[in-house]
């Protein structure tokens, strides 16, 4: 059934055979110049047919010679004219050639029609002398449609001549030597030429531009060797895993959403601020230390927090009122008011994360859900994963380890367990999930009560403020309001160890489940707590501290939560792998280290972003404290990752892991943040006695007075006031974004679905193509066999 098949892609290689794309250009033409080669195929194959019958005259009826006795020379019978002519018909070998790829075509014969013409014929002396006149026939034929080729390329321009050689099915030589007859004489001449006789100035001009030339290439190699880590998350890709090395590329990436919040904020508040500082009430007291796990002290008079910020413009200095009120500017021009920068700034920082997170989020969606199969995957990494350049050998062995691991995750997927299970085995494994569900919610249920217990008890208590600042009673009760942020990470790491005993006594099949639902719980607990905290802000603190700074306090208690999340992180690496490593050495005589946990970890560092977002507000700085603590925590779980924890047993593909980290990352969390700080900005009353927008009922009237005062300066921007009134205020406009939005995702979904669609129908063509084809060699065999029967 093969051997014909072979034997017409041997008289006729298609371009889709030799691994070219298919082009629909000059689709009637095409198939007009294939059909005429077909036929002229056939007519050779016709008048060979003819030969080999007399031959057989003349050799007897007793003798049958090898290329008849076995068909054709490939094993298979000869195919006639009809048969090709019908095969030429056929939509794989007319749709998709173009003119540049028939003509090579023809060029391609006619080499391996000369190297045909090397071969024994049959010891009939006259038929091989006829064969020699019909190659050289064929060959000065092929000959002159060479000669038509390079016509065709010489009638194009530069580029698109060396495009179409560049897409020709020819060797480099052959493209080269057309190359060069297809050039004009006269460009051929000037080459001579400049050959020939280059002037000085010219060898040092070319000199140069190659010397800045290579300088840039080595000079992008360097900045490309520069990246952050770089040898780093190779090196731990190519000995744990994707799975770990995600928990990584998602600390570089927050550490990016850091640098993003933070770079505005210092260049148009925090330093504009520092340049013009405001008048000290009170002088500050001493640094004691304290204050790097507090925030309080002399941290509490620094642009670390809020109450710094003072509501005067800064390029027009004036004394604030006594009873505490905005400051009036002077008259002319635009003064740089403080109170605008503070919002605007962190409007615009906020923005540009918003931004930021979803076409990050876009973008690894693409990457991790791309539309068709990824059955090649193996043959890919097998074949086509090794780096030739790579000429050290650290370099090498870090790359063997890598593509180690990718066959051990992709092999993975396969070892998964699939055998049915009994009725009885379902339903315990059912009741033994929802049992693990149920403690968990109780858990979670729990913590919250605990801390809205334990946050109550703290405000019975007196203040720090009511004390004598810089005091030894203030500096215990800044040290006493350290027990709520304790009890938080205690009941936080508490949970993690629990749900981590629940995920081996559940036993999940897939290592991605398990991951998955170590996600959801530890989210949902953190999630929890979150939500008390912030009830407990802005709900009881903040009528107890009516009169005070109250926006400080709660800078200072987010810096707190944010610093004892650090500590915490750190015990659970000495606790959960260290000790856990030297007790399974030393006492249980293991060598069995533990597994990286990467459910916990990935949910420690979005709690400590969320925290980082929601505090952005009342410490402007709160930004650079957690990019200080990234930095340290890749250094510490890095160093840990290797002497600690082995890579896991059950290896499995993270292909979908960091689009899910950017998901949770977005939606719980700089969501919760972005409504936290629009409902303290539009809706809560600031303090009376610092910050940039004191005397105000809440921070958004800064933009009203703003505008108020816009429309009494002038008419040069009036459009201002008219774009705040018709814009901002409105919520039509919020109302057609979200609907923009709405729409824009949907299309996007559309699109994905209309080419998952058109990708199936496209497989199904295929399939049903070869299904035809298979019909039409079968009875093509069938007519040929009735015929041998007949004779």
């Amino acid at each position: 059934m093969a051997r014909p098949l072979a034997f017409v892609l041997d008289v006729r290689e298609s371009p889709e055979d030799q691994g070219l794309d298919p082009s629909p250009y000059d689709e009637s033409e095409v198939h007009d110049s294939f059909h005429q080669l077909i036929q002229e195929q056939s007519q050779w194959v016709v008048a060979a047919g003819a030969e080999e019958g007399l031959e057989l005259q003349e050799m007897g009826p007793g003798t049958v010679p090898p290329e008849v006795s076995g068909g054709s020379p490939l094993g298979g019978p000869e195919l006639g004219a009809a048969t090709l002519r019908i095969l030429a018909c056929m939509p794989s070998r007319t749709i998709g050639r173009s003119r540049g790829a028939i003509i090579s075509q023809y060029y391609n014969r006619t080499a391996r029609l000369r190297r045909r013409s090397g071969r024994p014929l049959l010891r009939d002396a006259a038929r091989s002398a006829r064969r020699d006149l019909e190659l050289d026939a064929a060959a000065a034929q092929e000959e002159e449609k060479r000669g038509l080729l390079v016509k065709e390329l010489q009638a194009l321009p530069g580029a698109q001549r060396d495009h179409t050689l560049r897409g020709m099915p020819l060797s480099l030589a052959e493209k080269r030597c057309l190359r060069e007859e297809s050039r004009s004489p006269r460009a051929t001449r000037r080459d001579q030429q400049g050959r020939g006789g280059v002037s000085r100035g010219s060898r040092l001009r070319y000199g140069c531009v190659l010397a800045l030339h290579n300088l840039g290439l080595r000079l992008l190699s360097s900045l490309h060797a520069l990246t952050p880590w770089r040898y780093a998350l190779k090196r731990i890709g190519g000995q744990f895993g994707s799975s770990v090395l995600s928990y990584f590329v998602f600390l570089k990436a927050l550490l990016a959403f850091n640098a993003l919040l933070l770079l505005p904020l210092l260049a148009f508040a925090v330093a504009v601020q520092a340049a013009f500082p405001p008048p000290p009430r009170r002088p500050p007291p001493a640094f004691t230390g304290l204050e790097l796990l507090t925030g309080g002290g002399s941290f509490s008079h620094t642009v670390m927090y809020y109450g710094y910020y003072s509501n005067a413009t800064l390029n027009q200095p004036c004394e604030p009122a006594q009873d505490g009120g905005q400051c009036a500017p002077g008259a002319g021009g635009l003064p740089y008011s403080m109170p605008l920068a503070y919002l605007f700034t962190l409007g615009v920082a906020f923005f540009i994360t918003c931004i930021t997170l979803v076409y990050s989020m876009s973008r690894s969606f693409g990457e991790s859900y791309r539309v068709g199969s990824t059955l090649g995957a193996h043959a890919v990494a097998v074949f086509c994963s090794w780096d030739y350049k790579v000429t050290q050998k650290w370099a090498s062995r870090l790359q063997h380890d890598n593509i180690r691991t990718q066959l051990k995750e992709l092999l993975a997927e396969w070892q998964v367990r699939r055998d049915p299970r009994s009725v009885c085995a379902a339903l315990r494994r059912a009741a033994l999930l929802g049992l693990g569900w149920l403690l968990c919610l109780g858990t979670v249920l729990g913590c919250a009560v605990a801390v809205y217990a334990f946050s109550e008890s703290m405000i019975q208590s007196p203040g720090v403020a009511a004390r004598a600042e810089g005091s030894l009673e203030a500096r215990l009760e800044e040290a006493r309001l350290l027990a709520l942020p304790l009890v938080v990470g205690l009941l936080h790491l508490g949970s993690a160890y629990l749900y981590r005993g629940l995920a081996a006594l559940e036993q999940h099949e897939s290592p991605v489940l398990e991951a998955y639902v170590a996600v959801c719980r530890n989210l949902l607990l953190k999630m929890v707590t979150l939500g008390v905290l912030c009830y407990h802000w802005l709900g009881r603190r903040l009528g107890t501290l009516r009169g005070q700074c109250w926006e400080n306090f709660v800078g200072q208690e987010l810096y707190r939560f944010v610093v004892m999340d650090f500590l915490f992180v750190l015990l659970d690496t000495l606790l959960g792998e260290l000790v856990w490593r030297l007790v399974a050495e030393k006492k249980l005589k293991k060598r069995r280290k533990p597994e990286f946990d990467i459910a916990g970890n990935v949910l420690e560092l979005i709690y400590g972003q969320t925290l980082t977002w929601l505090g952005v507000l009342f410490s402007p700085l709160l930004p650079a404290v957690q990019t200080v603590k990234l930095l340290l925590l890749f250094y510490v779980k890095k160093a840990s990752l290797m002497a600690n924890c082995q890579a896991p047993r059950r290896p499995w593909l993270a292909s979908h892991m960091s689009t899910v980290f950017v998901t949770l990352l977005c939606f719980p969390s700089f969501l919760g943040a972005a409504v936290f700080l629009c409902f303290v900005i539009w809706q809560v009353k600031p303090s009376d006695t610092c910050g940039p927008f004191r005397g105000l009922d809440t921070m958004y009237e800064a933009g009203k007075a703003w505008v108020r005062q816009l429309e009494k300066g002038g008419h040069g921007v009036s459009w201002l006031p008219w774009v705040h009134r018709y814009l901002v205020e409105k919520p039509v406009l919020a109302f057609l974004l979200s609907a923009l939005l709405l729409a824009v995702i949907y299309l996007n979904t559309q699109v994905v679905k209309g080419q998952r669609q058109v990708i199936c129908l496209l497989k199904e063509q295929i399939s049903n193509e070869g299904e035809d084809k298979i019909f039409l060699i079968n009875k093509l065999h069938s007519v040929y066999e009735r015929k041998e029967r007949s004779r």
